[in-house]
């Protein structure tokens, strides 16, 4: 490729730049071109400055550096020949910014040119001011804009108003100084102007309080440019596929929202004209989508009259029939923010909701799920659970979690009866049970503990999923943990509620065993067979050996959880075998808000279990000795340093137990069977949100912290992040939250645990760093806590 000459035209440079095979000659193409265009900056070649700059402007364009030009755009601007002008300014707009210092030296020459004859040469300097600048530009130049305002020509006039917007957004105070002029506007003809003026009167309602009840007044009159848009005939100027001026409708509607929030009057002033727009406007096309659309949310978000509400809930519902997906996706948005307040007139539409779950596109899927999860009530929760269900089953694997979540809160809220509820989780379990959240074991268990006549039903499913597959590791847990409690109701065959499953000892321990030796058991999974399995040594009589054997085989094994346990089990077999019936009988009912519950660790979880079994046998069997309960606590672990637990009220004991029993001093060196709550304080409330932080201290230096966030107001939270930071001697763990959404009014909540150790007992400080979205804005806020509750630091 022949080398480029110095003054080669811009036309000539494009082609060449668009003609290079590699970046490499490319980039030698341009270093040439911009060496040359500086050392003609340099010589001060007047004749060719604004084609320089033009070129160095596509060279900036394209990404490469370009800020030598800034003076020369400085220079330019202040030429009385307009064609350098116009170059200089488009030059000012791209390669200057409020923080370059050059921007400051062309403040003079826009006054001066505001000021010109020529209206194009006004139209430059205020396309420019409105561009880059900056606060103080904005206040030396905002009496000339508040002049031009008032100028008799239109063109002018409209490019002022935008220019005035600018401004405000820079220097808010400078507002007063516009709101006369941008009233008198409303009166124009031109569409031009009046939008302008439209947009001018909105940035100004939204920073000013004051502004805002000043401009209520001019509702009327915006009522009638907007009948006028409506009622209007065909004119080709402003028409858009059918619709008169769809974008001054749009900002007029936006500016009608803005004055009729939380004010009668004003609502009842556009209350007719609404109702006008959303029968009349075309929804065929996309301009008039478009209209309806602002219609909706202006009358959703105003003191308007019911049946308007309806009416904008069924042009949503249109919506969602339409085949553009932008357009369903923007409908399903809208509704998902009023199903709350307007829930029967969503419902109505629930089956065309539930349809766009089979959509294609997956932010119209995420869209759909989250409304018909928020439209599930007691009386649809059978039919829209089955349509949830089969969506699981196929649903995108990124959705999953989600989904599960969904239902699961659906099931705790709604459930007709407590099998239907059983068999709802154990289908998602079943279906996906990889997709789960930790605390569903747990609330699993507690469910199913409480439904006591379903026992035996429960446990020959969950035998039958066991047998089935065992790849779903939280209906694994929850089979093994079942068959454990309530083996022997399977061994029997009895179950009127379903086909009772005939099943042998050796078909159990097999099961049981599958589970142990499977690679795709966790070591959680594994804890739990491992424990159904010891259990069941109660609850067989022909196996006892096979049992002894399975379980010490994990009194060697490398994952140290298990070794204990096994270890543990085998001395029950051995030293303590009198006591191993009493020990393993079937668990108490689990009290569902009892500290500790749904924490998510799974192992945590079993160790409780133990414990309370362990309470349970020793106040059944008072011929224990004191000697044989701390012989017990050392199979159990820590017997030479035993914690100081919490002390178990007598009340807590059966009226005919002694307290002098060997049973209550096991109970009392145990410790912590019936805690005392862990002290709770808010510590942030805002939205909607509120924030509670718990404290359990666990040993002499750690400190559990649990914080709880739950969402009273109408709207849905998401994408909730928790950061804390505390003083560099404390060592600091965050497990994984719960999730990161929180439905609306109380529904759920999500929790946070943060582990902390505390080495230097330094009296503890921490700083919370809150996020979350709502209502489709970002909030974040900081927190500073100087002290926690008690138990942190007693």
């Amino acid at each position: 490729m022949a080398d480029m000459s110095p003054s080669v035209r811009l036309q000539e440079m494009i082609r060449v730049i668009r003609s290079a095979r590699t970046q490499g000659e490319e980039r030698g193409v341009i270093q040439r071109e911009c060496a040359a265009i500086r050392a003609q900056f340099r010589q001060g070649d007047n004749g060719g400055r604004s084609h320089n700059l033009a070129k160095l402007l596509y060279v900036h364009m394209l990404g490469y550096p370009a800020h030598f030009g800034q003076m020369e755009c400085v220079r330019l601007i202040a030429s009385p020949r307009y064609n350098e002008k116009r170059i200089g300014y488009l030059g000012a707009m791209m390669l200057l910014d409020e923080k370059q210092d050059a921007s400051l030296l062309i403040t003079n020459s826009i006054k001066n040119d505001l000021s010109h004859s020529s209206q194009y040469v006004q139209s430059l300097a205020l396309c420019t001011l409105a561009c880059m600048g900056s606060a103080e530009m904005c206040r030396d130049l905002a009496p000339e804009i508040e002049r031009l305002l008032r100028a008799s020509n239109s063109y002018i006039k409209k490019k002022a108003a935008l220019c005035a917007v600018h401004i405000v957004r820079k220097v808010p105070e400078l507002g007063e100084l516009f709101t006369p002029s941008a009233r008198s506007l409303l009166s124009e003809k031109n569409h031009g102007v009046l939008h302008g003026a439209v947009v001018l009167i909105t940035e100004l309602c939204e920073r000013n309080p004051d502004t805002l009840d000043q401009c209520r007044k001019a509702v009327p009159e915006l009522v009638q440019i907007m009948k006028g848009l409506v009622m209007s005939g065909y004119s080709p100027e402003h028409n858009v596929a059918g619709i008169s001026d769809p974008f001054l409708q749009v900002r007029i509607l936006r500016l009608l929202r803005i004055l009729g929030r939380n004010n009668d009057s004003a609502s009842d002033a556009m209350n007719d004209l609404l109702a006008q727009v959303a029968t009349n406007t075309d929804s065929s096309k996309t301009a008039g989508s478009a209209v309806l659309y602002e219609t909706v949310l202006t009358i959703m978000d105003i003191k308007s009259e019911s049946g308007l509400r309806v009416l904008a809930v069924n042009i949503l519902g249109r919506f969602l029939l339409n085949n553009d997906r932008n357009i369903r996706y923007v409908s399903m948005t809208s509704l998902q923010k009023i199903v709350q307040t307007d829930h029967n007139a969503v419902q109505r539409h629930r089956g065309t909701i539930v349809d766009c779950l089979k959509d294609q596109d997956a932010s119209v899927q995420r869209r759909a799920l989250e409304l018909s999860l928020a439209l599930v009530s007691a009386v649809n929760i059978r039919s829209l659970m089955k349509e949830l269900l089969l969506f699981l089953s196929s649903c995108p694997p990124d959705l999953r979690a989600h989904t599960t979540s969904g239902i699961f809160l659906a099931a705790d809220r709604y459930a007709p009866s407590q099998r239907w509820h059983i068999d709802t989780i154990l289908h998602v379990l079943t279906t996906a049970g990889g997709d789960v959240r930790d605390e569903t074991v747990p609330n699993l268990i507690q469910l199913i503990t409480t439904a006591s006549e379903l026992h035996s039903y429960t446990v020959h499913k969950l035998y039958r999923a066991l047998v089935a597959d065992i790849s779903q590791q939280s209906l694994v847990q929850v089979a093994c943990w079942c068959i454990g409690e309530y083996g022997d109701l399977l061994l029997k065959g009895e179950c009127e509620e379903t086909e009772p499953v005939q099943v042998t000892e050796d078909n159990v321990l097999d099961a049981l065993e599958t589970v142990l030796q499977s690679h795709m058991s966790s070591p959680a999974t594994r804890a739990f067979a491992l424990t159904a399995t010891m259990k069941l040594s109660t609850r067989i009589t022909n196996n006892v050996d096979r049992i002894r054997s399975i379980v010490s085989i994990y009194g060697s094994c490398i994952d140290v959880e298990l070794q204990q346990r096994a270890v543990e089990y085998n001395a029950l077999f051995k030293k303590y075998d009198h006591m191993r019936a009493a020990v393993l009988e079937r668990m108490p009912v689990i009290d569902r808000n009892s500290p500790g519950h749904s924490n998510g660790d799974i192992s945590a979880g079993v160790k409780d279990s133990e414990l309370v079994q362990v309470k349970k046998a020793e106040l059944d069997r008072p011929q224990e000795t004191a000697s044989e309960a701390c012989d017990l606590l050392g199979l159990l672990g820590d017997a030479d340093q035993p914690s100081q637990p919490n002390p178990v009220q007598p009340s807590a004991m059966p009226s005919s137990a002694p307290p002098s029993m060997g049973g209550g001093d096991l109970l009392d060196l145990l410790g912590g069977l019936d805690p005392i709550p862990a002290p709770t304080a808010p510590v942030y409330e805002k939205n909607g949100l509120t924030l509670t932080l718990q404290c359990d201290k666990k040993m002499d230096t750690a400190v559990t912290v649990t914080f709880t966030a739950s969402n009273s107001s109408n709207t849905d939270i998401s994408s909730f992040t928790l950061q804390v930071a505390v003083p560099k001697s404390v060592q600091l763990q965050m497990k994984a939250p719960s999730g990161n959404a929180i439905p609306a009014q109380g529904a759920g909540h999500v929790t946070q645990t943060v582990l902390l150790n505390n080495p230097n007992k330094v009296n503890l400080k921490m700083r919370v760093r809150v996020q979350y979205s709502k209502e489709g804005s970002m909030c974040q806020d900081v927190l500073q806590i100087d002290s926690l509750p008690a138990p942190a630091w007693q």
